[in-house]
Order: structure tokens, then sequence, then C-alpha cells
């Protein structure tokens, strides 16, 4: 996973899903529909990422440093 990059992408809109959801959203970077975000590969943006996988589009887009 190390150097692992990721393409998030908000598909859905994060309104009416709860406070926890709202915060993984916000947490990962998304700020409205169709926004993306370059991630680093982790544990922890992949449990955000899992909490809100029916809100968001997830590519891998391998090693770019």
């Amino acid at each position: 996973m190390s150097g692992q990059r990721l393409k998030v992408t908000l598909v859905r809109s994060k309104q009416g899903h709860g406070r926890i959801q709202l915060a993984c959203v916000n947490g990962l970077g998304l700020r409205r529909v169709n926004h993306s975000v370059e991630l680093t590969d982790s544990a922890a943006i992949r449990g955000m990422i899992n909490k809100v996988s029916h809100l968001v589009k997830v590519e891998e887009i391998g090693n770019e440093a």
C-alpha cells in the first residue's frame, strides 16, 4: 500500500446521511458533488471510504510521486 494513490469522487449529495457519514466525507476533503481528491492509500482512508461507499466513486491511480 505504500505510495499507492486513490482518486475519490463524491457522486451523491452528503445531505441527509447523518453526522458520522458527513464527518467522513469532510475528512476525505470532498466539498460538493463531482468534486475529486487524490489521497494516499491507508487503512484510515479505506475505513472512511468504506463508511460512505454509497456516496463516492474510488479509482486507484497507481504510484505517482
